[in-house]
């Protein structure tokens, strides 16, 4: 098929490439001249593992290509999805700017008797697909065409294997030509096919992240009393876990979640459900919850060392997971930067993020020392400090690390050590929810 992404983000990007390797045509349509020409380049803007080697051999192929012309797009697309950028407003509500824009721009293009299927794949508020229906129709009374919700669920780290093998694909349409055609489009995934109406399909994927982030608040919660009581989280999380009903995924305490999805689409949620008169006061629990994770690990570093200010401390991870480059909204930078703010001496080390931190301007340079390596990073310190969980890290000489740090003190902010090894190699650890070293 004939495919158009609007938006070369994270969503945009690896779905072109995604639905290329299987067989389809797409051109991905960017307004920024600069990211277009850089990924006509065959270089590729973001890090997502796997991602360049499909883009390169895509392109190559000639079922991949990249314009900032709608028109090129709209006009040699069967489907036009919708890929753009829905970042939160200050009351936790989207800002629905770029998708209404992008609705009067394929308004502006779409010819008379070529009917085309628009689908809203940014993450987008309940009603928005009736909104987008109503403004191409009031930009053009002549086009043929029909909305529908195809809410994403990649994970940033693991994006490409989320998207060749999707756990389900949720179609929203009230037309059966446009679901027919969707169909087509996800027919060589295999993947189970969720056909419902457009508000329920914008409903799920907020209803989704809200309730991965509830999972994330609720270990969390249970690690404070954990930690009060001497247990360890991590065998309670495996003993709630082996229920088939709950599973142990997302049950992994730590420093909060964060990222470009669940803060933004849990608050986000909270305010859907107000506009509609229905207060979800339990995600609004869940927010705080996440919040307070943060402050009850600065404190337990505090507590340790007394006094902040002019410590030297290591901070390895600035991602606000695994697998990616994206700094957007990660714990482990504003940890970072709560640390600088009470004079710490901060190194922070991480394999892909620190690029980025430093260009979006997420932390001062001038405040924050940049290390190549983790071990670069270590050397002096008076604490090491675990604030993502790459593989890298878990592989480590931790006794040249422990000879490289003034004082063999760790904090885990995402449980990725054994406790028993950490202690044989020397170090006093501290982790989130499990028994605290002997005084």
């Amino acid at each position: 098929m004939d495919l158009c992404i609007i938006g070369s983000g994270y969503v945009g990007l690896v779905s072109g490439a995604c639905f290329a390797e299987v067989g389809h045509h797409v051109v991905c349509v960017d307004n920024d001249q600069r990211k277009v020409e850089m990924l006509q380049a065959g270089k590729i803007p973001i890090y997502e593992p796997g991602l360049e080697d499909l883009v390169h051999r895509n392109v190559a192929s000639k079922r991949l290509r990249f314009t900032n012309s709608i028109e090129d797009g709209v006009d040699n697309s069967e489907v036009i999805f919708i890929a753009v950028p829905t970042p939160p407003q200050t009351d936790g509500s989207v800002d629905l700017t770029y998708i209404e824009k992008v609705a009067r721009e394929i308004a502006g293009v779409l010819k008379p008797g070529a009917y085309r299927v628009i689908v809203d794949k940014s993450t987008v508020p309940v009603k928005t697909g009736e909104r987008v229906e109503a403004t191409i129709k009031r930009y053009n009374k002549d086009a043929e065409f029909a909305v529908v919700s195809n809410p994403e669920f990649l994970r940033e780290g693991c994006a490409v294997p989320d998207l060749m093998n999707p756990d389900r694909v949720v179609i929203g349409s009230s037309s059966n030509r446009a679901t027919d055609l969707m169909k087509r489009v996800y027919e060589p995934f295999k993947a189970p096919i969720l056909v419902t109406d457009v508000n329920s399909a914008e409903l799920i994927k907020h209803a989704a992240n809200s309730f991965l982030s509830l999972k994330i608040s609720y270990i969390n919660a249970v690690a404070a009393i954990c930690e009060a009581s001497g247990a360890d989280v991590e065998m309670v999380a495996d003993g709630i876990g082996m229920d088939k009903r709950i599973g142990r995924n997302f049950l992994n305490a730590g420093i909060g979640y964060g990222g470009s999805c669940f803060p933004k689409d849990v608050k986000a949620f909270i305010a859907i459900a107000r506009q509609l008169g229905t207060p979800f006061a339990l995600l609004e629990e869940v927010e705080e919850i996440n919040a307070m994770q943060l402050t009850r690990f600065i404190d337990k570093i505090r507590e340790s060392l007394w006094v902040l200010k002019d410590k030297k401390l290591a901070v390895w991870g600035m991602t606000f997971k695994p697998d990616t480059d994206d700094v957007r909204n990660s714990v482990a930078i504003e940890l970072i930067n709560r640390l600088a703010a009470e004079g710490a001496h901060v190194t922070a080390y991480d394999p892909k993020g620190a690029e980025k931190a430093v260009e979006w301007k997420l932390i001062d340079p001038t405040k924050v020392t940049l290390a190549a390596t983790p071990l670069e990073a270590v050397a002096g310190a008076e604490a090491l400090i675990i604030a993502t969980e790459w593989h890298e890290f878990a592989n480590q000489d931790f006794a040249a690390v422990n000879a490289s740090m003034h004082t063999p003190l760790v904090f885990d902010g995402r449980n990725l050590f054994d406790p028993s090894t950490m202690r044989e190699f020397g170090f006093t650890y501290h982790a989130v929810g499990r028994p605290a070293p002997a005084r």
